[in-house]
């Protein structure tokens, strides 16, 4: 497990700080690469990560992660954290990411535009997320190893778990909203730690106010963007839903979770909070038991 240095996180989270001990801690740099340029990593029973770009901009590609066999295989969408802040970025999620494509399913580790870069926030974050995996259908007609797009999770940690619940809302939303008209709907989520009510996140000053720099406004100035890209608001989603989260976790507290699965299941949904004795890193460890007991929550959807 990647010993995460809380101390430096915290400060840079309240500060917006350059994170340069973030890139060794995750055994990379921050180059982007070209667009189907191979990235570093050899992956245990499957093959190492190619980049592709799913949209034009130097922040908008994903490391796709196969795994050997013929397939058809199911897909894990990856979406990492960091407050939606420029200087994090997906190698932080690429342990988890080494953990799927080795249990015989494909990764599909995603980057998007973040805050403090061009095009970053409202709605552009939300706008990648959704290309993101929308991207899926053509990269399944593309990819040498198919993929089946109607066996996909997408999972996410802390600011990611937010865009993981809220790509599960996207076929309720109105035609002309971020996001809307999904090509490619998940049939799970999995939030690890997320900031799945942005309201309380701006009430509360999660991250040193990352929730009000994502939206770039308040909720009392901006309400419609809020009720369309806060998950909370718009259950039910029809999607079985998975919160994970540390009773100890002292970034994103754990009734963020609480709340979202409460008001889900009450509006109908199959929504499940999976509370364990951690902080907000641990479900970044792929042999942690929250990823463990979810990887067996999500067998039974992906295999059939």
């Amino acid at each position: 497990m990647r010993r995460w240095d809380r101390r430096r996180f915290l400060g840079a989270a309240a500060a917006g700080a350059t994170v340069p001990w973030l890139a060794s801690a995750c055994g990379g740099d921050d180059s982007r690469g070209d667009e189907k340029g191979a990235t570093s990593g050899a992956v245990a029973d499957g093959r190492a990560p190619t980049r592709l770009a799913y949209a034009t901009g130097d922040s908008r590609f994903g490391d796709l992660w196969l795994p050997s066999g013929s397939g058809p295989h199911p897909v894990v969408v990856l979406i990492h954290g960091g407050f939606w802040r420029a200087q994090y970025d997906l190698t932080l999620m690429a342990d988890l990411a080494a953990d799927v494509v080795a249990r015989g399913w494909a990764a599909w580790n995603i980057e998007y535009r973040r805050v403090g870069e061009e095009g970053g926030g409202w709605p552009g974050t939300f706008v990648d997320v959704a290309a993101a995996v929308d991207r899926l259908s053509v990269i399944a007609e593309e990819a040498a190893t198919p993929l089946d797009v109607e066996r996909v999770v997408v999972a996410g940690h802390s600011a990611g778990g937010h865009l993981a619940v809220w790509s599960a809302v996207r076929a309720g939303l109105p035609a002309d909203a971020p996001g809307a008209e999904p090509v490619v709907r998940p049939a799970a989520i999995v939030s690890q730690a997320g900031v799945v009510d942005l309201r309380r996140g701006a009430a509360d000053g999660l991250g040193g106010g990352a929730t009000v720099e994502l939206m770039g406004a308040t909720p009392g100035d901006e309400p419609e963007r809020y009720d369309l890209g806060s998950p909370i608001e718009r259950v039910p989603t029809g999607v079985p839903t998975r919160c994970v989260h540390g009773r100890q976790d002292d970034l994103v507290p754990i009734d963020q979770s609480e709340r979202y699965v409460a008001a889900a299941s009450d509006a109908g949904d199959r929504a499940v909070l999976a509370p364990f004795d951690g902080d907000h890193f641990a479900v970044l460890d792929p042999t942690h038991e929250s990823w463990t007991d979810t990887v067996a929550w999500l067998r039974p959807l992906l295999e059939p």
